[in-house]
């Protein structure tokens, strides 16, 4: 199955890669062309090399932050276009409005900047298309695609091969069938011709071109035969894909593998990316960095202003519940007086939050200062030391405490399956505007639903806004 993944993989990511260079290199040369007449670019050429290298850097980072081609072969015209249009938007004004910045003197023409953005949408839409029926019509019934044994019985054989055939998977071509219940040898069912039975199976296999095989049997079959038949097609050195009979599964995203010695099909509802996660733990170490530094800057005008109004210690600490159930202690500048939590019972009734989380707008347990804290966000600097850690991200979900986790349901936990962050979908939606716990639950799980770098990313641009204009603060 890794053998598949990266064969696969390898191509669709590095081919459309190479082809959206080439066509923005393309599209640039013509561009030039039709402003300047030649390529020299009346002494300014080198002004047009170092804007083509930008591009292909934006392109770079846009595709791993992204992961835009993802669902390359099965969208269509229109979401086909779309995708190009976001990408294009981004990569294409990202080194523009640096150009225009560094080389304010020597501009680049507008023109040339108007034909590359055309010219690079026509061309990398029409590269795109190409490139897709390539891949379905001519490299899948070409000698490099992987050739596909079907074994299976007489009343699956024709559905198997018909949905085989039309889906959209383009690096196997069904090239064979094996019929085990009964002598079909020389007939042809969809067009794919019958090799063999359970007898002539492995005989047929050696005489065929092989690549992959397909098993699909009814459970009454002996799970020691189904063991043989498998271990007999990989002494063959043939990958084997044996059908599970889970079609009322949604296995997209799943993963085959062994524990211990035992075969284990691995189900998760969201599978994420362990590239983009580096990604996303080298952003928070770098982010972390920036945030201590700016900490170590406000610390002693705030610890002053902490200590001036109310006894007790600068920074507060709390036990919450990071990834997974796991508990870390997390820091904020206090913004409470010292015995905030005892008093917390007595204004469970005042509680203007619906479910598991509390929130009171006048909390007669915040300090004035600590009020001021908290509408800058200034509070919660001390988190860039759990976000260094590894106890938090930059972007999450909110960490709960204790005896709120204590009280989570199945639907709850769900949240703690991601590192919780600093800021996070609810926070940048108005977090004290929000008086429901279930609304809280549900843009945390859709932010973990739809993580993406670039996700993570529009959160922390958005942060910046709430903090600014407090929209959302208390």
């Amino acid at each position: 199955m890794n053998r598949i993944y990266k064969k696969s993989n390898v191509i669709k990511t590095y081919g459309l890669i190479l082809i959206e260079v080439l066509s923005g290199a393309a599209a640039l040369v013509l561009a030039v062309l039709i402003r300047y007449r030649n390529l020299y670019c009346d002494g300014h050429y080198e002004l047009y090399i170092s804007f083509g290298g930008l591009y292909i850097l934006f392109l770079l980072l846009y595709s791993i932050f992204t992961d835009w081609n993802r669902d390359f072969f099965i969208r269509g015209f229109f979401k086909e276009s779309i995708a190009i249009i976001k990408c294009l938007a981004v990569t294409i004004s990202m080194p523009a409005l640096v150009m225009y910045t560094v080389f304010k003197e020597r501009p680049i023409s507008r023109t040339v900047l108007f034909f590359f953005i055309l010219l690079s949408a026509l061309i990398t839409f029409s590269a795109h298309l190409v490139f897709k029926e390539y891949m379905l019509k001519c490299y899948r019934n070409g000698a490099d695609s992987d050739k596909l044994m079907v074994v299976t019985t007489r009343d699956r054989a024709a559905e198997i091969i018909r949905k085989l055939i039309n889906s959209n998977e383009w690096n196997y071509e069904v090239k064979s069938l094996i019929i085990t219940d009964a002598d079909m040898v020389g007939c042809e069912i969809e067009g794919v011709k019958v090799v063999g039975d359970s007898a002539s199976m492995l005989e047929a296999a050696t005489k065929e071109v092989v690549d992959r095989v397909f098993i699909s049997l009814p459970r009454e079959v002996p799970i020691n035969t189904i063991r043989n038949m498998i271990f007999d097609f990989e002494s063959m050195g043939v990958l084997c894909h044996y059908d599970i009979g889970l079609e009322e599964l949604n296995l997209e995203g799943k993963e085959a593998d062994d524990i211990a010695g035992y075969p284990v099909l691995s189900f998760s509802l969201k599978n994420l990316d362990y590239r983009r996660l580096m990604v996303k733990r080298f952003s928070d170490i770098v982010g972390s960095v920036f945030g201590i530094i700016i900490l170590l800057l406000f610390y002693p005008f705030v610890a002053v202003a902490i200590k001036l109004e109310s006894k007790g210690p600068v920074i507060f600490k709390q036990e919450r519940v990071g990834r997974s159930g796991r508990k870390f202690m997390m820091y904020k500048f206090r913004s409470m007086y010292v015995d905030a939590e005892e008093r917390k019972k007595e204004l469970y009734d005042k509680n203007e939050m619906e479910g598991l989380m509390f929130k009171m707008k006048d909390d007669p347990r915040i300090t004035k200062v600590g009020r001021f804290l908290r509408k800058t966000s200034i509070d919660e600097l001390p988190q860039f030391f759990n976000i260094l850690k590894g106890d938090m991200s930059m972007v999450g979900t909110r960490p709960p405490t204790v005896d709120e986790y204590e009280k989570y349901n199945a639907h709850y936990r769900r949240r703690l399956s991601i590192t919780p962050g600093l800021t996070g979908m609810w926070q940048v939606s108005g977090r004290s505007d929000i008086t429901d716990f279930d609304e809280v639950v549900r843009l945390d799980l859709e932010y973990i639903d739809q993580w993406s770098l670039l996700l993570d990313c529009k959160i922390l641009l958005q942060t910046v806004g709430v903090v600014l204009f407090r929209k959302g603060s208390k």
